[in-house]
């Protein structure tokens, strides 16, 4: 649905989440000052509007022109702080990044979710779910992926939504046949017990990585 933010999409979700007493990841189509944008919104268990994410990394491919119709987001806020702990968004193609994903670990998000709409024979077997266990064990973070599922032709979405955890383990994941809910249970504790938190990110050397990257 394309609208502007806040809008009546934007506030019937405000609603259902202070009525739920639940934090709300929402994707939708923005119309904002005449450019149109793929924007994640993240609203907090109290109703209120924590931030909204806009895809930086826009993709020009066979079955997603979306060069035709999205502008890059320039974020200036990464990480929003909500009732479930800090939480960051990875808009689909965003995911593909390391440098991405890593600035979110660096801006210490405990949970990053994932909307995307992948389609099946997009990529090879088990590769999109492999890409995100590993950012989220070379992060250490939740990584809960939601991926579109469904014919839309040409394209088939291919589902298969999941969870995991810092470790990079799979905690639940769902078919590749009909929309559903999944659920699964955290333990935030996990995150500080991680390789990540405890070694690779105090192992860095940002003075070099500079001088390797343009």
């Amino acid at each position: 649905m394309a609208e502007t933010i806040p809008g009546p999409t934007t506030d019937l979700f405000q609603q259902l989440a202070k009525e739920l007493n639940m934090v709300v990841v929402l994707n939708l189509f923005e119309i904002s000052a005449g450019k149109t944008f793929d924007s994640t919104i993240v609203i907090d268990a109290d109703g209120s509007l924590s931030g909204v994410n806009r895809m930086l990394h826009i993709l020009e491919a066979p079955g997603f022109y979306e060069k035709e119709y999205y502008h890059p987001g320039e974020n200036l806020d990464w990480v929003f702080s909500t009732a479930v702990g800090r939480l960051a968004v990875a808009v689909c193609y965003d995911r593909h990044f390391p440098e991405y994903m890593r600035k979110l670990a660096l801006e210490a998000a405990e949970i990053v979710v994932i909307p995307q709409a992948g389609a099946a024979g997009e990529w090879p077997d088990e590769l999109f779910e492999a890409e995100v266990r590993v950012a989220a064990f070379q992060n250490g973070y939740f990584a809960l992926l939601c991926n579109r599922v469904g014919p839309e032709p040409p394209l088939i979405f291919a589902g298969h939504s999941f969870a995991c955890a810092p470790d990079g383990r799979i905690l639940a994941r769902a078919d590749d046949r009909s929309e559903s809910m999944l659920y699964c249970m955290i333990d935030r504790c996990e995150i500080d017990r991680s390789y990540a938190r405890r070694h690779f990110l105090a192992d860095r050397r940002p003075e070099l990585y500079s001088s390797w990257f343009g």
